[in-house]
């Protein structure tokens, strides 16, 4: 099976599809990205960028070979660019980096045990008021 991403002229996602591995390949089982990619269009229309479910923040999961920064999703973007997936930009302040290719915050959250929500009025993170202050 194969993922393809339905791009909008906006390069957002706007579909996800799975199609069997034999609506991408060639007559002697070669896996092609372009084959997909025009059977995705003869069904559907519009632009398709093969993604891999595998990966996510430049990682896979299985121990291979990343594909394309992220799996694809509706409302993440296709940066053409770097060839990559990102979701949508969780908060203005935030940056997007690569090679694992997450948004960043401008502040980095506390590394220890207790629960945070970001507050981007203050381009910090707040201790969440509701769990116990002193649960370590």
């Amino acid at each position: 099976m194969a993922h393809f991403a339905q791009i909008d002229e906006n390069n957002k996602v706007v579909q996800v599809v799975v199609i069997e591995t034999r609506h991408t390949s060639t007559p002697d089982g070669t896996e092609k990205e372009s084959i997909g990619a025009a059977y995705c269009e003869h069904l559907f229309g519009g632009k398709w960028v093969k993604t891999s479910y595998n990966t996510l923040n430049g990682e896979h999961l299985q121990g291979g070979t990343p594909f394309r920064g992220n799996f694809a999703g509706v409302g993440y973007t296709y940066d053409e660019n770097n060839n990559i997936f990102y979701p949508p930009q969780p908060y203005p302040s935030w940056t997007i980096a690569g090679p694992n290719w997450r948004w960043i915050p401008p502040t980095p959250r506390p590394n220890d045990s207790k629960i945070y929500h970001w507050n981007e009025d203050t381009k910090n993170w707040d201790l969440d008021p509701i769990m116990p202050r002193n649960h370590d």
